[in-house]
């Protein structure tokens, strides 16, 4: 004999019930079959929404019961439309009888825990009689049995306690002569030892299927739901959820205990002493393997077998000095709540005794302080302790597993994914036996602790970066490819899945949570929402992604002061955007706090050379403990190809519009040939040696005319070049007569730094210096003569990208 019940989803449509039949019609060629149904999916709310508008002398209770009745005649002429008169007849007198119900209730305005359960019976009632009928309508060898009489319990209304002597003896003597393949039991309800009906509770369902496996000791009890079994984590939250194969009875009843709903935690009980196994599979999809629970579930891989969550959590704390060392002042708190009926879902208590945190629903958190306060109100006159401290919008999370406590560091573990994601803890609690650890935190941060944990726990290692990119122009684009194109490597080698979620341009701003289609990205901008600097920032906050990284790949100084905003919210930042770090030196050093204290890294490598690895290289210099004594550098991948290309024979406007053209420029050159941008990165460099100056500080000698510094517009600058050919063939005809190459060159010495062009004579490191490419040299304590050198591209889209690519591995590697 098995025991199986199906769930209200799975009864919820003729298309489901079919599925059911189905199932039990396969099963029944073996073995006799007792099925017990849930009713239709939603009708059970539906029922209480009735009886509550009709308590409130609202005449949309007719409404609400139109909808129940609507979906019970929809589904009988669905499942059996040949013979459906006799079975309709029923319904109608059933209905009728419930709509006489709420009409009470409506007249007399009484809507007791006893009416209660009377009128929440009528969904399974009517569930089971429609399904009963129809497998006998398929000639099926079915029998209804109302569990009503069967199971017996007290008179506690909404959820009652089971008489198990006179429950079991009911159960044995009725099925040791029942003769039916297949047995119909309507879940959820009873009679108490009066004859009242009664109910076991939400979710009381499978406690029925449970009892009546329990006293017929069958083999396994069987949970048809709407799910492939118990999982890792909520797959609506955790789309890399996956079904746990086996489970212990104690795993079991801790998951549901935090929120798993596949299973009600009283299930657990009657079947635990005997040792029958629960067996949940899905009626959607019952070729899959589901989740056996049972005594002796083996391990697995990992100690922990799910993570889960309870929301709507309050956390009420008690504390002052009046509390240490005073005997039963727990046992008065205790009792206080239980004499309101409020129900402990967490506690913890400082060994110092001087506070107390308990975590109950937060419907019950008002009544909870008026009567805590109430309570120790003489305590609280007397300063001894402090008024009850009442926080909300919490929820708790929890690893749970049989074998944590033999696996060191899994808290360790836990509290570290968390923190790194600024995930903020309120209360922690774990019990001796250590098959849970619980921690409890702000309702908006639940999905990314979920995914935080589970990606630590679950995923091998491989860890989600999620990354936000403002400016997707030349560099961007590149990016972008750089990504696509690495994707599949970066998952199978490196464990990292970098997922673009966000990309915005000056005018349109596009997201995707589940990541960006790289494949057209570039058509999504078409019907994307307007751009805007703080807009963007608020959705990356809104959606509150672990490991988020955002990128800047602009030139704004707008987006670079939201810089500190990001790291507040544990966000990295990625910047190829000077701005910030070349700011005013207390900005530069409130962003490197900032990145510390929200444990949010700051990279900008490409703030120096593009791709090159100047800046690590300095940090790793500093780091190792060697002193930076001098930084010659020619850092300017723009200045070099305009000097490497500008010559007697090619004009020098003519030099730096090619230069624009390629990309080496900014879109205003007057950036690059004023020696700005240079002063700026060695700027930058000189800070990352622990030197506090200022843009102003370091002298810039500057090749440009007077007329071309004060030009008013790109337009204008280009045409001052032309008009001053004479002063820059003048500057090359001195270089060439000394053969030696012009090189704009950046200096840092004992504190002090400058910028400006030199003629650079044959046989010096930054003589053969071609194309666009940067070379620094560091002479430092350990490299005293021959100074250690950095030389490459130091501009360019693509090597641009890749810096920018390379920071943002980093970050998943940290």
């Amino acid at each position: 004999m098995k025991v199986l019940k199906f769930g209200g989803t799975s009864v919820g449509s003729s298309t489901n019930i079919n599925k059911v039949i189905s199932i039990l019609e396969n099963y029944s060629k073996k073995d006799a079959i007792i099925c017990v149904v849930s009713a239709v999916g939603g009708i059970t709310d539906r029922l209480l929404k009735a009886g509550e508008l009709a308590n409130n002398k609202d005449q949309a209770y007719t409404k609400e019961f139109e909808a129940i009745q609507n979906s019970h005649f929809s589904i009988i002429t669905e499942l059996v439309p040949k013979q459906n008169k006799t079975i309709l007849s029923h319904v109608e007198n059933m209905l009728q009888d419930l709509k006489n119900l709420l009409d009470g209730i409506y007249l007399i305005n009484e809507l007791s825990p006893k009416t209660s359960d009377k009128l929440v019976s009528f969904g399974e009632l009517l569930s089971s009689y429609i399904i009963a009928e129809t497998l006998k309508s398929r000639s099926l060898n079915a029998q209804l049995k109302n569990s009503q009489e069967l199971v017996v319990t007290n008179s506690n209304f909404t959820k009652a306690e089971v008489e198990y002597d006179t429950t079991n003896k009911n159960i044995k003597d009725y099925f040791s002569t029942a003769n039916q393949q297949i047995t119909i039991l309507p879940g959820f309800v009873s009679k108490s030892k009066l004859g009242e009906i009664t109910t076991l509770g939400r979710g009381g369902s499978d406690f029925t299927a449970a009892i009546v496996a329990a006293a017929l000791q069958v083999e396994q009890l069987e949970i048809w739901t709407d799910v492939s079994g118990m999982f890792t984590a909520n797959p609506k939250l955790v789309k890399q959820a996956f079904p746990i194969d086996k489970i212990s009875y104690q795993e079991a009843m801790e998951l549901s205990h935090f929120g798993a709903k596949v299973l009600y935690p009283p299930t657990v009980q009657p079947v635990l002493n005997l040792n029958i196994p629960i067996h949940i599979k899905n009626t959607l999809k019952p070729e899959e393997t589901g989740t056996v629970i049972s005594k002796n579930a083996s391990s697995g891989k990992s100690p922990i077998k799910g993570i889960s969550h309870i929301s709507n959590i309050a956390l009420l704390t008690l504390e002052g000095s009046g509390m240490i060392g005073i005997p039963g002042f727990s046992k008065r708190l205790f009792e206080t709540l239980a004499q309101e009926k409020i129900n402990i879902v967490l506690i913890t208590q400082a060994s110092s005794e001087h506070s107390i945190c308990l975590g109950v629903e937060t419907k019950d958190a008002a009544i909870a302080k008026e009567a805590i306060d109430t309570v120790f109100e003489n305590e609280i006159s007397l300063h001894k302790i402090e008024p009850l401290v009442v926080e909300k919008d919490l929820s708790i999370i929890a690893l749970v597993g049989d074998n944590m406590k033999s696996h060191q560091g899994i808290s360790g573990k836990m509290f570290s994914a968390l923190g790194k994601n600024n995930i903020n803890i309120r209360a922690i609690a774990q019990g001796a036996s250590e098959k849970n650890i619980s921690a409890v935190i702000a309702d908006k941060d639940v999905k990314k602790a979920l995914n935080t944990l589970h990606e630590r726990f679950f995923e091998e290692n491989t860890k989600q970066l999620n990354v936000f990119i403002t400016g997707v122009g030349n560099v961007g684009e590149k990016l972008i490819d750089q990504i696509q194109q690495q994707y599949a490597f970066l998952k199978k080698n490196l464990k990292i899945d970098v997922r673009i979620v966000g990309m915005a341009n000056s005018k349109k701003m596009i997201f995707n949570e589940k990541g960006i289609d790289l494949t057209n990205w570039a058509t999504q901008f078409h019907h994307a929402e307007t751009s805007s600097l703080q807009g963007f920032l608020d959705k990356v906050i809104a959606l509150n992604l672990r490991n988020s990284i955002f990128v800047d790949i602009t030139a704004s100084e707008a987006v670079s002061k939201l810089y500190a905003d990001y790291l507040k919210n544990s966000i990295a930042v990625v910047a190829c955007n000077k701005i910030a770090c070349s700011s005013m030196y207390e900005n530069y050093k409130k962003l490197q706090d900032l990145s510390l204290k929200y444990n949010a890294p700051f990279l900008y490598e490409t703030n120096v050379g593009a791709g090159l690895p100047i800046i690590s290289t300095l940090k790793n210099l500093v780091a190792s403990g060697d002193k930076v004594v001098s930084i010659q550098a020619v850092l300017s991948g723009s200045l070099n190809f305009v000097f490497n290309n500008f010559n007697d024979k090619k004009n020098f406007h003519d030099t730096v519009k090619q230069a624009q053209f390629e990309g080496y420029t900014e879109p205003d050159p007057r950036i690059d040939l004023s020696g700005i941008d240079v002063a700026r990165k060695i700027l930058i460099l000189a800070r990352e040696n622990g030197g506090k100056i200022e843009i102003e500080d370091i002298e810039n000698d500057s090749f440009l005319t007077k007329a071309n510094l004060e030009s008013g517009s790109v337009d204008d600058f280009y045409e001052t070049l032309i008009a001053d050919e004479p002063h820059f063939q003048k500057l090359y005809a001195s270089a060439k007569e000394k053969n030696c190459q012009l090189k704009y060159v950046a200096e840092y010495n004992k504190g002090k730094a400058k910028v400006g062009l030199k003629e650079i004579p044959e046989g010096h490191p930054f003589y053969n210096l071609e194309g666009k490419d940067n070379i620094v040299m560091f002479y430092t304590q350990r490299y005293p003569e021959q100074p250690l050198i950095v030389k490459g591209a130091g501009a360019g889209a693509d090597v641009t990208a890749s810096g920018l690519f390379a920071d943002i591995i980093q970050i998943a590697n940290k």
